[in-house]
């Protein structure tokens, strides 16, 4: 099955700055595969079920390992069984309403 996320992976007891941490995720959608697209408060990631779960849970561990102690996210997900559909769709469907 198919899923489109919006994810953001807050590091806890780190400092402020958090943006190490957000460049370490957005390496291994990459290096899954995975398409992405970073947003300021966040990123929104399309692909497999399973693929999609298993980089999110990579974050997790990398995060850790970079040092953060406690990490909360927050995820909104979606599936469609009635048509293949892309970030991209999406987006264009809305700016053709607007033109």
């Amino acid at each position: 099955m198919k899923v489109m996320i919006d994810i953001c992976i807050v590091p806890l007891g780190v400092g402020v700055s958090v943006s190490e941490y957000v460049a370490a995720c957005q390496t291994i959608f990459d290096e899954a595969g995975l398409s992405h697209q970073m947003h300021a408060y966040g990123t929104n990631v399309e692909g497999d079920w399973d693929q999609v779960m298993l980089a999110v849970k990579r974050c997790h561990e990398a995060v850790h390992e970079m040092g953060a102690p406690r990490i909360t996210t927050s995820m909104r997900l979606g599936t469609r069984t009635d048509r293949e559909q892309t970030m991209q769709d999406k987006v264009d469907s809305v700016q053709s309403k607007l033109s």
